[in-house]
């Protein structure tokens, strides 16, 4: 069994020279009809890559949405 999750869905563009707008879309962990949708503005900074803003929303089965809290840093990825 795959320990590691992948997304429902991840898209990318371009934003100027050096960021990336991205979008994805992941199951909920404790509901998977739920999902935690994540936007956020990603740097390359040397070696690294940094987020520069991000929004993170979780969508019920239902359809109600709310904003979740923001996140201490993770470092690159």
């Amino acid at each position: 069994m795959n320990t590691t999750s992948q997304p429902k869905a991840r898209f990318y563009n371009r934003v100027g020279e050096n960021d990336f707008l991205g979008l994805t879309v992941w199951r909920g962990k404790t509901d998977p009809e739920a999902e935690v949708i994540v936007v956020q503005i990603r740097r390359r900074n040397g070696d690294n890559w940094e987020t520069v803003g991000r929004l993170a929303v979780y969508r019920t089965p239902d359809g109600v949405y709310s904003k979740l809290p923001e996140r201490e840093s993770s470092g690159s990825k």
